[in-house]
């Protein structure tokens, strides 16, 4: 434990609080521990958009179902 600490720059008591799961420990520092114990990869798969299934059915399911364009003019597009 002492070891991870040092590496990841921090206390052991912040360690153990990361270890707890503790919300009021700051992303950093959860990045610096996964980084000392060579798992920092996996930080960046759990922020993958394209992952987030339920985060992309919620997402279209705020879309407009249908959208009309002005009548009689030029489009902008």
């Amino acid at each position: 434990m002492a070891v991870v600490a040092d590496r990841a720059f921090t206390s052991r008591a912040t360690l153990q609080r990361v270890e707890d799961g503790d919300p009021s420990v700051g992303m950093g520092i959860y990045a610096a521990v996964l980084h000392a114990l060579g798992l920092l990869d996996g930080l960046a798969a759990l922020a993958d958009v394209s992952a987030d299934t339920q985060g992309q059915i919620l997402g279209a399911a705020q879309l407009p179902k249908r959208v009309r364009l002005p009548r009689g003019g030029k489009s902008d597009v």
